[in-house]
């Protein structure tokens, strides 16, 4: 098996579509994120409670979990290229419209305010499950881990980067101008994923040597080929049913949904928060709300390496993804510190601490990469996807509701603390051995394969 240093010298051009995946999803993220900065003015301009707020935060998560398995679908039918990119254009679009809802008059405001959420989530749903497909493409087992990090490190790249700029534009200009600057921003981005984005063997600058390196490294270099051929007549609900009868796959979608529990937060409630229990202004609650981020960054890159650090020492591979993620997940239990300390900067460290911890446990795409079936990668990250971001929905109204009948964040973050705690239960005690996934031809349930050594999975 060859690392990733020795893979350097291979050819760069997956680590530039990697830069270009890592790109989209901040800016996805921080077309997520929009509404939580623009939150509390929207809250005063038009009288909206905390549970409203919570409702329209969870439109995005209603829209983008019942689009998950259609979009894996699209993605395995069609390809990575085409409905990726086109997944761009669209979701800067609804962002963008958004931004007129001001020309709306009454309750009409929130409804139109609904519904473009509910848009944007549509849109985004086949952004992860390509990540993750056109990772499984481009990287060797030995690479996947740090691949797969480094694009999920980038939700907390659109905090530290957007936070303090759309905080910026929503005190100059006001919150509507916030929905038109990041739509301008991602139909820019449309153009230049169709110049970064092809399957390995089309892409214009891949050079022989960096095809071998990542054929025999065990990457799924013809995933596009296998889609389009296997998916013309798929028993697609039977495939489904097989990946739900596996408790491997069971045990990872509940620790994804403890996760995104985690994510949601920062994303939806954690300006307000700011705002709110600590008083701070949108300007300043937008800079402060990076400082974790940057941690959760830095932690989301370290998580990912340090996983394939240990796969290429010889330890297993399930080994070489609990351990950072069970061990993140422990660090961040420390936002609870929060009730029980006065100071910003206390604060700020713990959140920071526990986003730290966060980004390290977030290696779900990695263990999707290393366990869906080759035939249906699009389709088993979106199934994977789906019941992650059923927290895009829970946690928003979870954390409306408790705050509206306590008057006070504190409940909430128990609330989410304890999400982290089951992740932990979850991958200890139900996951069991990570090995990648062999679909039956028939009504037959799934059987795993235990995963071979990467340099001799292609070769075989």
């Amino acid at each position: 098996m060859q690392t990733t240093a020795s893979g350097f010298g291979k050819g760069r051009v997956r680590y530039g579509v990697l830069a270009m995946l890592f790109i989209a999803t901040a800016v996805s993220y921080a077309d997520r994120a929009t509404l939580s900065i623009a939150g509390a003015a929207i809250q005063k301009e038009l009288h909206v409670d905390a549970a409203t707020l919570g409702y329209i935060f969870s439109a995005f998560g209603w829209a983008y979990v019942a689009a998950q398995i259609p979009s894996g679908w699209l993605l395995d039918r069609f390809g990575s290229r085409r409905i990726y990119a086109g997944a761009i254009l669209l979701w800067s679009l609804f962002t963008f419209l958004q931004g007129t809802v001001g020309f709306f008059a009454g309750s009409t405001v929130i409804i139109a305010l609904f519904g473009f959420r509910l848009l944007v989530g549509v849109a985004e749903a086949p952004a992860f499950p390509g990540n993750s497909r056109i990772v499984a493409a481009w990287f060797p087992t030995a690479e996947r881990g740090t691949a797969a990090a480094i694009f999920n490190a980038s939700q907390y790249v659109a905090v530290v980067v957007f936070a303090p700029l759309m905080a910026w534009i929503t005190d100059r200009f006001g919150w509507r101008s916030v929905f038109f600057a990041m739509g301008c921003m991602g139909v820019v981005l449309f153009f230049v994923c169709l110049k970064t984005i092809y399957d390995p063997r089309e892409h214009p600058r891949v050079t022989p040597e960096e095809i071998e390196h990542i054929t025999r490294g065990g990457a799924l270099l013809d995933i596009n080929r296998q889609g389009n051929s296997l998916q013309r007549n798929p028993p697609v609900w039977n495939r489904i049913k097989q990946l739900l009868s596996n408790r491997m796959l069971i045990g990872v979608y509940i620790g994804q949904y403890c996760i995104t529990t985690l994510t949601y937060f920062f994303l939806t409630w954690f300006p307000i928060y700011l705002v709110q229990q600590r008083g701070m202004s949108i300007l300043k609650a937008g800079f402060v709300a990076s400082l974790p981020a940057v941690c959760g960054f830095v932690g989301g890159v370290l998580g990912g390496m340090a996983s394939d650090a240990l796969l290429r020492r010889g330890h297993s591979l399930t080994m070489a993804r609990k351990t950072p993620i069970v061990g993140g997940m422990l660090l961040s239990t420390t936002m609870i510190c929060c009730n029980y300390v006065q100071s910003d900067w206390l604060v700020v460290g713990c959140m920071s601490l526990a986003f730290f911890g966060k980004g390290v446990g977030a290696l779900g795409w990695a263990v999707v990469a290393d366990t869906s079936p080759k035939q249906m990668a699009g389709l088993s990250g979106a199934l994977f996807n789906t019941f992650g971001n059923v927290a895009a929905i829970t946690t928003p109204i979870v954390i409306g509701y408790i705050v509206a009948a306590t008057g006070s964040f504190a409940g909430a973050l128990v609330f989410v603390g304890a999400n982290a705690v089951v992740a932990i239960i979850s991958y200890l005690f139900i996951v069991g051995t990570i090995q990648r996934i062999e679909l039956s031809d028939n009504e037959g349930s799934v059987r795993s394969a235990v995963l071979r050594e990467a340099s001799h999975e292609e070769s075989d």
